[in-house]
């Protein structure tokens, strides 16, 4: 029964040791909504994406307007950049994002 203890006590404190990081979460969508200036929360892909000043904005495919496809990268939890792409990078099994 101590060794069990001893056990749990080790698991706990490795989990709780653990570093945090985050994931990559770059992605596909097409740009369903976004806030008249730049700053602010777009809808891609039925994701809510939260925009700042410091996020990289990138038209090299067309302009970040509604209908747009758009590839959102992320560093951590935030919103690096944002950038046009190719509609067919949005099409997902014939349907769009």
């Amino acid at each position: 029964m101590k060794r069990m203890n001893i056990v749990y006590i080790f698991m706990a404190a490795a989990l709780l040791a653990a570093p945090v990081s985050y994931a990559s979460k770059d992605f596909y969508g097409t740009i369903e909504s976004r806030p008249e200036g730049n700053a602010g929360t777009w809808v891609v892909g039925g994701r809510n994406v939260d925009v700042t000043d410091k996020t990289r904005l990138v038209e090299e495919y067309g302009p970040l307007s509604v209908g747009a496809c758009v590839e959102v990268g992320y560093e951590g939890k935030a919103v690096m950049e944002i950038a046009s792409e190719e509609k067919r990078k949005c099409k997902r099994r014939g349907r769009r994002n």
